[in-house]
């Protein structure tokens, strides 16, 4: 298995010899505008794409978690493949569709594609009537025969959802969207260092890989911080914290 962070929660991942791109946000640095009332007032996306999107076009399939724009957004829905399997949870079915995507798959359990399972898994994407604003979330986890286990949390909180995620499943591979995203009220709507920190202490024997860092306005968490915290908390050899286009060969 392969995956490649390209920004903030878009990846690639290479799994049982397929090319899968997950939460494609694709649009040019500072063309959606910022989230009002953060420390950071710069317009979204901060930071550039480390590839020429148009190379993206080249994915079997493409997973996307739920429709918020800095997880799949106008450019995005312009570039890429409309007849590609595109795997969604079913809230979002409609709304892909009417993109004018023809192949999405709302999956409401777990799916079987090209030998892998895609099975969609619950999270909090916040707290209290934020939480409920944000509206429902997913992530993924996929497995083969031929590759480690692999779980893409999503939008979410640590959670009870989370909790009972890794204890089904127990994947070897833990991504996990960080950032510590944060409105001007109320808490935390990603994870947090803390809640990186109770994935790592639940999982003990998965490798945990944290993203969506340091490329929209309100994710205040940095890749530094991030890295001085395990560190301190002795997580260092299990966390990884990849660069925008870095590789990690699992």
């Amino acid at each position: 298995m392969k995956i490649q962070l390209l920004r903030h929660a878009t990846m690639i991942i290479e799994i049982a010899g397929k090319q899968v791109l997950v939460d494609p946000m694709l649009s040019e640095p500072g063309q959606m505008p910022a989230i009002p009332g953060v420390a950071n007032s710069s317009d979204n996306p901060l930071v550039a794409l480390p590839v020429n999107p148009s190379g993206l076009t080249n994915a079997d399939a493409i997973i996307v978690t739920h429709t918020h724009s800095d997880h799949f957004d106008a450019a995005a829905m312009t570039l890429l493949p409309h007849d590609r399997p595109l795997f969604c949870q079913p809230a979002d079915t409609g709304k892909i569709t009417e993109a004018g995507f023809t192949n999405a798959i709302g999956v409401d359990a777990a799916y079987q594609w090209e030998g892998i399972t895609i099975t969609r898994t619950d999270g909090q994407h916040g707290t209290g009537k934020i939480g409920q604003k944000m509206g429902p979330v997913s992530g993924f986890v996929l497995e083969s025969s031929q590759e480690p286990s692999l779980y893409i949390a999503g939008d979410t909180i640590w959670c009870t959802e989370v909790q009972e995620v890794l204890d089904k499943h127990q994947p070897q591979v833990i991504v996990c969207f960080a950032g510590g995203a944060q409105f001007a009220s109320g808490d935390p709507i990603t994870m947090t260092k803390e809640d990186i920190l109770a994935v790592c202490r639940h999982a003990p024997a998965a490798k945990v890989i944290a993203v969506h860092l340091e490329a929209w306005n309100h994710c205040s968490l940095t890749r530094q911080a991030l890295k001085d915290y395990a560190a301190e908390n002795m997580i260092a050899d299990q966390l990884l914290i990849p660069d925008d286009g870095e590789w990690i060969i699992i």
